[in-house]
């Protein structure tokens, strides 16, 4: 059997008295999108913040590329290349494009500053970024400002960010929203090309793109994973109709 790049087992999160997170077990393999869905509440975000690291499971392990990471940093995991996009876009909107992702370049090589010689004059810094917009479909708009970026396009710059940090897997909260079905779709076309850069955790709410996209679902409600298989497996599971579902199926 392939190893899982990502591996969670028997995580559990507590607020106080509820249960959050119910001893959720799932993995990500090598080339594939596993998708999270489930109703809002169910704790779909509770549990991406822990597998990044912003919040400290109570019980359980996360391994990821083969390492116990539940007791690592944001900024450690992401050294190790888990890769996150948000639900709100944390690209700098004011730099175009090109000099977001430089920014990430530079964080890979570990440094902040170049002293020697302006940044947007540092070649390397330029070519490298220039080949992750390129990967992403945005070599044509690397001198845009990113507010000037579609809801799409942010999320490809995201995304091209986390490449040029050497990600080995993505966690993507909610990509699609806010955007509409011509966005949906475009978005939809280019995830489809990504699971090939590296695997991805897909917590998404848009069923359609959902159902075009996962090689596995994992349902969750109520902090607790209730199936798990594939497309026409949940789509006929009588749990999974019941709990969320419904018409979707």
């Amino acid at each position: 059997m392939v190893e899982p790049v990502l591996e969670i087992s028997g995580l559990v999160k507590n607020f106080g008295a509820l249960r959050a997170t119910d001893g959720v077990t799932l993995d990500l393999r090598p080339g594939e999108i596993h998708a999270l869905i489930g109703p809002n509440g169910a704790g779909k975000s509770t549990l991406i913040h822990q597998i990044c690291g912003t919040l400290r499971q109570d019980a359980g392990t996360i391994r990821f590329v083969g390492r116990d990471v539940g007791a690592l940093s944001v900024a450690e995991r992401a050294q190790l290349g888990l890769g996150r996009t948000f639900q709100v876009s944390s690209i700098a909107p004011d730099f175009s494009a090109l000099r977001n992702v430089m920014l990430a370049v530079q964080a890979k090589q570990g440094s902040s500053f170049r002293f020697f010689k302006p940044v947007m004059l540092d070649h390397s810094l330029i070519d490298t970024a220039m080949a992750m917009l390129e990967r992403v479909n945005l070599g044509a708009r690397a001198r845009i400002p990113a507010a000037e970026l579609s809801h799409g396009e942010r999320r490809q710059l995201e995304i091209a960010m986390a490449l040029a940090l050497g990600s080995k897997a993505f966690l993507l909260d909610e990509p699609m929203a806010g955007m509409g079905p011509e966005g949906s779709k475009s978005l939809t076309r280019f995830l489809d090309t990504l699971r090939h850069e590296a695997p991805i955790l897909l917590v998404e709410h848009d069923m359609d793109a959902v159902f075009a996209l996962a090689d596995r679902i994992s349902v969750l409600v109520y902090g607790r994973v209730i199936a798990t298989g594939t497309v026409e497996e949940i789509r006929r599971d009588p749990t999974v109709r019941t709990a969320y579902l419904g018409d979707h199926a």
